[in-house]
């Protein structure tokens, strides 16, 4: 197990650096001197040569990457040239909002969409069978900013039950942080359990067909512990799989979820960095959720391990 632990780790590196060198890169392609934008609009040649000599952008680009992965590695991701705040502070501040609103999100998509794909599995053919398709392709095909907006009208403005936006942190009023997120976790979560109740169903029908089921059922085991303990559990390979990848794709932001309930998270704060040429900002974000995507499939790698203990070999 520290043997697959510490290759997965070292595997981790190279990709690391090779993402490090593309954002570097890329950010450099993108028109406007940074120099010009953090002068303001005094743009003093004076003011504008002390930018450049101060965050060494008078230097060849392989230096100024150099600089940056130094302080990178000691913490330092730079500072925003529009705020005037160290990035590590903003996305301290936005990450805590982000982990809240996907952590709730997959786990209203995993609370839906496992169990909606079991029962659909099992009861092939029937109505829980088109039901749960139905229900599918109803959460694939909708759009989140209308859901949104119709929650917004149903439990905000006719009930008058949760706010319309805005965010509370879980430290200040837990109760009122839950009331804030619910909506927003649960529009994103909806998209997601329709895909996972897909892949459920999918992977438990190949598993139900195994000779190893049969031989389960044929020895009196009640159906119950057949699908519980023997299916469900070689049917989670590709469902943690896509459960890493979804809970990724949710941490690095949902734009325009975020937008809809007002939630100050890494969407709304990479997407203000990217028109106001933050690069600092935008360099930051990125490489977090590179590492974070990383380190979702490490643990998704670890859980292959323990469901399936013929991989530890």
């Amino acid at each position: 197990m520290l043997n697959f632990l510490g290759s997965r780790l070292l595997q981790m590196v190279p990709t690391l650096f090779f993402v490090s060198i593309l954002i570097f890169s890329l950010q450099h392609l993108l028109p406007g001197d940074p120099a010009l934008v953090m002068a303001g609009e005094e743009r003093d040649p004076a003011v504008i040569e002390q930018i450049r000599k101060q965050y060494h952008l008078d230097r060849p680009i392989p230096v100024q990457y150099v600089y940056w992965v130094k302080g990178v590695l000691s913490g330092d991701f730079g500072e925003s040239l529009r705020v005037k705040v160290p990035v590590r502070e903003l996305i301290a501040q936005k990450l805590p909002v982000t982990l809240q609103l996907a952590s709730m999100a997959i786990v209203i998509a995993f609370l839906i969409g496992i169990p909606a794909g079991i029962v659909s599995a099992v009861k092939q053919g029937t109505a829980w069978d088109y039901g749960a398709n139905l229900f599918a392709l109803w959460g694939i095909s909708t759009p989140n900013f209308w859901l949104g907006i119709m929650l917004i009208f149903l439990f905000s403005i006719k009930l008058g039950w949760l706010p319309a936006s805005g965010y509370v942190p879980l430290s200040e009023n837990w109760h009122a942080s839950l009331a804030s997120t619910v909506m927003p976790a649960f529009v994103l979560g909806n998209a997601i359990a329709a895909i996972l109740m897909r892949h459920t169903r999918s992977a438990m029908l190949q598993v139900l067909g195994s000779d190893y089921v049969r031989t389960a059922r044929a020895k009196g085991l009640s159906e119950r512990s057949v699908i519980l303990k023997h299916a469900m559990r070689n049917a989670l390979t590709p469902i943690i799989t896509l459960g890493a990848l979804e809970l990724g794709t949710l941490l690095s932001g949902a734009v325009l979820t975020e937008q809809i309930f007002s939630i100050p998270g890494f969407g709304k704060l990479i997407v203000d960095a990217v028109f106001n040429r933050d690069y600092a900002v935008v360099q930051g974000v990125v490489l977090v959720t590179a590492t974070v995507y990383l380190t979702l499939n490490l643990i998704a790698d670890i859980a292959y391990v323990l469901v399936n203990p013929r991989l530890r070999g």
